[in-house]
């Protein structure tokens, strides 16, 4: 079956990862800022750089989407 699919991207240079990271591991300073969230959605880059932290995981999707990404739930 040879059937192209439009919802793959074509190469891997626009790929984050998102995933759920407690506030807890992170540095005191974003814990201050979390607005007492007990956790966060980051997305990261292939290398594994946090580009973003939001508040909710539809955020997170919406966030790369609208940057150009292909977000992809990491569990």
């Amino acid at each position: 079956m040879d059937v192209k699919y439009d919802g793959l991207p074509e190469s891997g240079e626009r790929i984050v990862y998102v995933r759920e990271v407690a506030v807890k591991d992170l540095p005191e300073e974003v814990q201050r800022e979390a607005g007492g969230a007990k956790k966060l959605y980051a997305v990261h880059n292939a290398e594994g750089m946090r580009l973003a932290l939001v508040r909710d995981r539809q955020m997170a999707f919406v966030l790369a989407r609208q940057n150009d990404f292909a977000p992809v739930a990491v569990h």
